[in-house]
């Protein structure tokens, strides 16, 4: 995708998005490409118009949360968002920002990964963390979480117990068992209200998508 282009979809971020879209992390990874930054900004969008919020800091800590990356299965994932954190204030820096901007889109960046496992303490932080989840649930998640599996050489899921009920859950072998591992935990997690009531929605989505998938195989 051109990230010349690709700037306009970010109304009325247009001139913000094409100064951070250089900045996106390099490399392959269909789940965390421009299309991912797309669609977790028109979350954050949608929630910020109810919840409220500085839809400024929020655009750049979209832009700018997956500016480093990490593979899922690397042992430093969990530190993924901070190296993020710390590259997003380094570029907003060079571009004149204000310290305390910057640390108010270091904060969202930092907190919104689930891997880091830290509380988001601001609303743009919790407004973030929402609207990149949002995108791991719903037909957008079972899509992407097959993806990686994909990408991880792991298998779709176990022909003799697919459902796990006589083994343990390994989500590194089998795709479909990630479902219970964490995407079906993401929904109770939300922040703001119109992350949950946007979070149930899709939440039943990927219930059903399972539900056919097991009927199918």
């Amino acid at each position: 995708m051109n990230l010349n282009s690709a700037a306009g979809a970010f109304a009325p971020f247009e001139s913000l998005a094409a100064q951070l879209l250089p900045h996106i992390a390099d490399g392959d990874d269909g789940s965390h490409d421009v299309a991912h930054i797309l669609r977790v900004f028109k979350n954050a969008m949608r929630i910020q118009a109810e919840e409220g919020g500085n839809a400024l800091t929020l655009a750049a800590a979209v832009l700018l949360h997956d500016c480093v990356a990490v593979e899922k299965n690397s042992p430093i994932r969990a530190q993924a968002s901070a190296l993020a954190a710390a590259k997003a204030s380094d570029i907003l820096k060079n571009l004149g920002w204000a310290e305390r901007d910057i640390a108010a889109v270091a904060h969202a960046i930092t907190t919104h990964s689930f891997s880091a496992n830290l509380l988001p303490e601001t609303l743009e932080a919790k407004i973030l963390q929402d609207a990149d989840r949002l995108d791991a649930i719903g037909m957008v998640g079972a899509a992407r979480c097959f993806y990686i599996a994909g990408r991880l050489g792991s298998g779709l899921y176990d022909p003799l117990d697919p459902l796990a009920t006589y083994r343990p859950l390994d989500d590194k072998r089998f795709a479909i068992d990630h479902f219970e591992t964490k995407l079906f935990k993401l929904a109770d997690g939300f922040q703001t209200s119109a992350g949950r009531a946007l979070a149930s929605e899709r939440h039943q989505r990927l219930k059903s998508f399972l539900a056919m998938f097991i009927d199918e195989i």
